[in-house]
């Protein structure tokens, strides 16, 4: 059939199919009317309900997980409430405050121990581990600005023997800011808590002979409170142990201004006198022999410039039996001593601990 003109409507494209229309048949599943039932068999849907049972035990798990997880977490991260446990935060502060410390001691030991002593006992420069100049004089601001400034900012003096440590100061020093935090955490850390001493260069500890880790203390008290009717601490450590003329007791020798010591009076008829000597922050008489049973001068002299020295007299048991005054050098003191039973004592300097010596009372 074609459209062209001249032949029937019949024969013409498109070619119009009869009415009325009837589909044509033709089946629209290959497969047979028994496998297209969507009804389920009681096996497939027990089935599913086991496997839906099952999906949402396992949901709840996860959200029972997730939330214990979370709950762990936060007190991790804050603590538990009670102060059974520290927030993490704190807790990871405290080891860097620990670890700060340790290397603190390795700087002071090899920078500040010359002068004011391996345990901060004073020596060439002032006492550090005295309880009232670290409860307030000794601050952490203080000691930042004398490392950073030097002893001009104590004294006012140029020529201060304490130098400039920080290397911002002006001539720079040695000691970057990490290392003046850590030297100043050292210096104010708490006397309560022990602290293993550690390599410098490995960070490993440090054994004693027998083996054990070797330790130290802080210095700080934080417990000690100065009396009601304490003196301020100067804000000069030169004036600390200024010597005077009513301090001095009774028959002992003066201090001229010029730091060079009077003539002391001679000892009293038929007494003895007892010579004991400080140099370099030590006692160069070490064993010295006294009277037992009568009463002895003791004749004290510091040789050491500038640095303050006295003698105490301790029993074997360490109970002191005798204390004298404190006075810087160079200059003499007559120490009146009462009579001591025969027997071995001790002496040693309270400024200095490390200053020990042997006295023989026969």
């Amino acid at each position: 059939m074609t459209d062209t003109p001249g032949r029937p409507p019949e024969e013409r494209l498109p070619a119009p199919r009869p009415e009325p229309t009837v589909p044509a048949p033709a089946d629209r599943f290959s497969s047979p009317p028994s496998v297209r039932k969507f009804e389920l068999t009681p096996e497939r849907a027990a089935g599913v309900v086991r496997q839906s049972a099952s999906a949402r035990w396992v949901g709840f798990l996860v959200v029972t997980a997730v939330a214990l997880f979370v709950i762990a977490y936060y007190f991790y991260e804050l603590g538990l409430p009670g102060g059974f446990s520290l927030a993490r935060l704190s807790a990871e502060e405290s080891a860097q405050q620990v670890t700060s410390v340790e290397r603190g001691y390795n700087i002071f030991q090899a920078n500040c121990a010359r002068c004011h002593g391996a345990n901060g006992e004073g020596g060439i420069g002032p006492t550090l581990n005295r309880q009232d100049k670290l409860f307030a004089h000794l601050s952490e601001d203080y000691l930042h600005n004398i490392l950073v400034v030097g002893g001009r900012y104590a004294c006012g003096d140029p020529h201060s023997l304490m130098p400039i440590w920080s290397d911002t100061g002006n001539p720079p020093g040695p000691l970057n800011y990490r290392q003046i935090q850590d030297l100043i955490a050292f210096i104010r850390s708490d006397k309560a808590e022990e602290f293993e001493v550690r390599d410098a260069a490995l960070n490993e500890p440090v054994k004693n002979a027998d083996g054990s880790v070797k330790t130290f203390h802080g210095w700080v008290d934080y417990t000690y409170k100065p009396a009601p009717d304490a003196t301020p601490y100067p804000d000069c450590w030169k004036t600390e142990f200024a010597p005077s003329a009513s301090a001095a007791p009774s028959g002992s020798a003066s201090v001229a201004p010029s730091g060079s010591a009077s003539v002391a009076p001679s000892a009293s008829a038929g007494g003895q006198t007892v010579d004991i000597t400080a140099q370099g922050i030590a006692f160069t008489t070490p064993n010295v022999t006294a009277p037992a049973g009568s009463a002895f001068t003791l004749h004290f002299d510091n040789q050491d410039a500038g640095t303050p020295h006295n003698v105490q007299i301790k029993d074997a048991s360490g109970a002191s039996v005798f204390k004298g005054d404190v006075f810087n050098g160079v200059a003499a003191k007559d120490y009146q001593v009462d009579a001591l039973q025969a027997g071995t004592y001790s002496f040693v300097c309270d400024v200095h601990p490390n200053m020990t010596g042997t006295l023989t009372a026969s």
